[in-house]
């Protein structure tokens, strides 16, 4: 760092600048004098050269959200102002200093926070010799489960009544709910109640309008509503909000950098909607590269991918399983996993969620009692989990089920959406964090939207068995292919994430294939530079993996932090202190529109997703936060003093005990020993 004065503290910064805050709508400032985008950007570039050139402090880490006009030193917000849509008609206001650290960074601060210091960061891996935590629900006071029975009884008393007389005083307005011209209604009554009557009312915590990338910050589009939730008018202003609401987890979804750069190099090649050239296989060479590179993630002997994530389980799962088998299923597994069992025609029974006493018997029961009605031996029986479970936040027990899978001999069916790229030392998901050879795995499911930034899924296993799914499953004969930009954002951030081998010398690179010396890969090594296209060319921070590693240290800090921070104040939260989504139980219906306000309405505006009823069970309703890499600490703590507000006003710490709570200022000043002890 250059020597010099040194940086005076955050307060002071605070008191001696002007009140700017980095949320207020930018003042208009006109570009009209330049002709094209293209002469704009070349004026971003040379401004951003003359401002880092002539910066002479470089700050550790990202400030505040509400200090950053202060550190900057500059009257403009360059948080918010460093990067925005060609087409805002509030014009662009381009930087006089952006944010520095000793780093060389190549994102967009209000995208991805600039943090360096070490302290921040944790390695996401399990403790040998420890157990794993269990799925723990903790009950409020019966005054609160009091309360949210008796708030969802009058909406439901409530709304009945108006539906009863509605119908008869104002027909017009449930004619969809009526039989009509000899027609029954396509909507029944009961299928629309819940959201005629109860999620309408709360509507506002819902589809949140957004413009630009879900990174570090987001920026809302402007609405409100004249007529309770009915319809939405957007008022045509813009807010930019924390984000701790995307499953960003690491940080991949960002407009500028090495990954998006390769995606504009694909754009240039390829298009946007073409399949990219295509091969006598009839898939194109990205595809190839692709399913070649996933497979050496995750560890596995070969993969093929799907262009959509929820497809990969609904299309996928019928033709592992069929009539004469059995499933077994976690209570809690996701939507898509239920539809792909019905679709499959086999046997389904349930065991309580993460109980692996409640699995074994039900194991021992269904063996031994064989098929329905004949008896006879199931032809196969499929435990089907989730790796993190999104609504509880919950981590599989795989060290025990994998006992158990030695026990009783069944086939195993992991499911990654959220749990690749986000979990382990490697990044690779709960193997990885378990240190359990993912080829002892039957089949590993995952999916690109989330730890990668893309989207669509993956499956994962042997040759053979992903040969057969080739042919059997209906997302490879019926659905469309996925475009080079997706998958070329797959293989930058997958990339990212592993490091790259360089290759001996430049002539020893092989174009466009994938061949032996890919067999030589040992999980979790670095992959080999000939599992990328010849073209694709990673900032060395990318390719070396230096910056993947940073980033899921980065995501641990800041999953154990948040956790163990709402813990310390009083909340009560669910699932396990590595993982990324962070439950907070907030039961009254009431509350949870309550507290999407207040968040969204502080000085510096934080968006959160509300989850509810038929998502989750009636009076267990939540705020669910979902953490990325980058989030700074001082993001995490301004989440968390929000939190300490908003929980003393709507009655919300019904966890520890007051003794045993901790102070907001505490929590903040200890946050390493708390993520060390977590």
């Amino acid at each position: 760092m250059p020597t010099g004065s040194p940086l005076p503290s955050p307060m002071a910064l605070k008191r001696s600048s002007p009140q700017h805050s980095m949320f207020k709508k930018r003042s208009s400032q006109s570009l009209s004098h330049m002709a094209s985008a293209a002469s704009y950007l070349s004026a971003l570039s040379q401004a951003d050269a003359r401002a880092r050139n002539s910066n002479g402090r470089s700050p550790t880490s990202t400030p505040a959200l509400s200090l950053s006009s202060s550190v900057t030193e500059s009257s403009e917000d360059t948080v918010l102002n460093e990067y925005d849509e060609l087409d805002n008609s509030d014009g662009l206001v381009i930087p006089a200093r952006p944010p520095t650290s000793e780093q060389v960074f190549t994102t967009v601060h209000s995208e991805f926070g600039h943090c360096a210091n070490e302290e921040y960061r944790y390695v996401s891996q399990h403790t040998p010799g420890t157990t794993v935590p269990g799925h723990v629900e903790q009950d409020p006071p019966y005054y609160i489960l009091l309360s949210t029975y008796i708030s969802y009884l009058i909406l439901i008393c409530l709304g009945h009544f108006r539906d009863f007389f509605g119908k008869r005083f104002n027909p017009s307005s449930y004619r969809h709910l009526m039989p009509h011209a000899g027609y029954a209604p396509l909507n029944s009554d009961f299928d629309s109640f819940y959201t005629r009557r109860l999620k309408l009312r709360m509507d506002e915590c819902f589809s949140q309008p957004i413009t630009g990338v879900a990174g570090r910050t987001i920026q809302l589009l402007d609405r409100y509503s004249p007529d309770y939730n009915h319809t939405q008018i957007f008022t045509g202003t813009r807010t930019r909000a924390l984000n701790i609401s995307s499953y960003n987890y690491l940080g991949f979804a960002q407009a500028r950098g090495g990954c998006a750069d390769v995606v504009e190099e694909t754009i240039k090649r390829y298009g946007v909607t073409t399949c990219g050239t295509r091969l006598e296989g009839g898939t194109s060479e990205l595809h190839t590269f692709t399913e070649a590179l996933v497979a050496q993630f995750v560890g596995m002997e070969d993969a093929l991918i799907s262009s959509m994530g929820f497809a990969t389980n609904s299309t996928f799962i019928p033709a592992l399983v069929n009539k004469g088998c059995l499933v077994i299923s976690d209570e809690f597994n996701h939507a898509s996993i239920r539809v792909g069992v019905r679709l499959s025609g086999a046997s389904v029974r349930t065991f309580k969620h993460n109980d692996m006493g409640s699995l074994e018997s039900l194991l021992r029961e269904v063996i031994s009692q064989g098929q329905l009605k004949t008896h006879r031996p199931w032809k196969k029986i499929l435990i089907i989990v989730e790796g993190l479970f999104s609504m509880e936040g919950t981590l599989v027990n795989l060290p025990a089920i994998m006992e158990l899978k030695r026990k009783y001999k069944f086939y195993l069916f992991v499911d990654e959406a959220h749990s690749v790229g986000a979990l382990g030392p490697h990044g690779r998901g709960v193997a990885d964090y378990f240190n359990i050879d993912p080829r002892s795995i039957d089949i590993l499911m995952g999916t690109f939207t989330k730890s990668f930034g893309a989207a669509g899924g993956y499956i994962a296993g042997n040759k053979t068995l992903i040969d057969r799914l080739r042919l059997r499953g209906y997302s490879g004969a019926y659905a469309e292919a996925m475009t080079p930009p997706v998958l070329t954002q797959i293989l930058s951030s997958m990339a990212s994430i592993m490091g790259v081998n360089l290759p001996p010398s430049s002539t020893s690179s092989r174009h466009g294939s994938v061949g032996p010396a890919d067999d030589m890969y040992q999980h979790p090594g670095p992959a080999p530079a000939t599992s990328l296209p010849s073209w694709v060319a990673l900032p060395t921070s990318l390719s070396s993996g230096e910056e993947g590693r940073d980033r899921l240290r980065r995501l641990s800090f800041n999953s154990r932090y948040l956790h163990s921070g709402l813990i310390k104040l009083g909340f009560i939260t669910y699932g396990h202190a590595a993982s990324p989504i962070v439950p907070l139980l907030v039961f009254n219906p009431g509350k949870m529109n309550m507290f999407h306000r207040l968040m969204k309405d502080r000085k510096t505006p934080i968006i959160v997703v509300v989850v509810a009823y038929p998502a989750t069970p009636l009076v267990t309703s939540r705020v669910r936060f979902c953490v990325s890499a980058a989030h700074t600490k001082e993001d995490i703590d301004c989440v968390l003093r929000a939190c300490d507000e908003v929980g003393d006003i709507l009655d919300l710490k019904h966890g520890i005990r007051k003794s045993e709570r901790w102070a907001i200022e505490d929590i903040v000043d200890r946050a390493v020993e708390l993520v060390a002890n977590s």
